[in-house]
């Protein structure tokens, strides 16, 4: 098998399989760790996967600007917001940070609903002006555009006075061994403490964020309480399900 032949069979393996070990590939592709490792390495740098210590994940979705990301997947988002109603009751202290599929799920909020809200995406606290029973607070700092999201020392410093019922969080990768992971550090600490000053922490994840990683790590799995998504593989669902996580599958 010439070289071009097994980096694509490495491809295929991992989009379908989303992790390899270098020494199972070695077996299967009949050529030498050492040269299975310079595939992923090559790979790696040509951004189609993610290599870690003993092999390889799939490459998570682009990161996109959110009005991008607004456009995409809105029936999937939608759905997984709607299975994520069940879990939010008047009068809680909600904590939602920024992301698509958290606007979705605002959207979805009834009117009636009763409770405080607190978010550091200035998108989401417009999407509830009309929810009079809803105490909004946003959270303040240094406006990152490409998420829209507050972040900095001012962000995580408010955050220190504050404890939230469930917190909501947006997720770029996952997986259930290296964890929740996000491609900017910023991002990455104020989300660590969001699930620090939470109850219970709820994701909703479309399909192409599962078991992949980025390059900062914002908790291990097991921090999550509920994780909603989509068409999971039967081995996939029961490795979270160990960490103690209800996995809400959506077909």
């Amino acid at each position: 098998m010439l070289k071009q032949e097994r980096q694509q069979t490495i491809i295929d393996i991992v989009n379908e399989e989303h992790k390899v070990i270098a020494s199972d590939l070695s077996r299967r592709l009949a050529v030498s760790e050492d040269t299975i490792r310079r595939d992923l390495k090559e790979l790696d740098s040509q951004g189609v996967i993610k290599r870690v210590h003993s092999g390889a994940l799939r490459k998570g979705p682009p990161v996109q600007d959110f009005s991008t990301r607004q456009e995409i997947f809105n029936d999937t988002k939608a759905n997984l917001a709607n299975k994520a109603l069940r879990y939010i009751e008047d009068d809680m202290v909600l904590l939602i940070d920024g992301g698509t599929t958290n606007l979705q799920l605002v959207h979805q909020l009834p009117l009636s609903l009763k409770g405080t809200v607190i978010t550091n995406s200035p998108p989401i606290a417009m999407a509830l002006a009309n929810h009079n029973d809803i105490e909004v607070i946003m959270i303040g700092g240094t406006l990152f555009k490409e998420s829209m999201v507050n972040l900095g020392i001012d962000t995580y410093e408010a955050l220190n006075s504050m404890r939230a019922d469930l917190y909501i969080m947006g997720i770029y990768n996952i997986d259930p061994e290296i964890g929740i992971s996000i491609p900017r550090s910023s991002e990455a600490l104020i989300k660590r403490k969001m699930a620090s000053i939470s109850t219970e922490v709820l994701s909703m994840v479309t399909n192409d964020k599962l078991d992949t990683v980025s390059n900062h790590i914002v908790c291990p799995t097991d921090h999550l309480t509920y994780l909603i998504t989509e068409n999971v593989h039967a081995d996939i669902k029961r490795l979270y399900e160990k960490q103690g996580i209800t996995i809400i599958d959506s077909p």
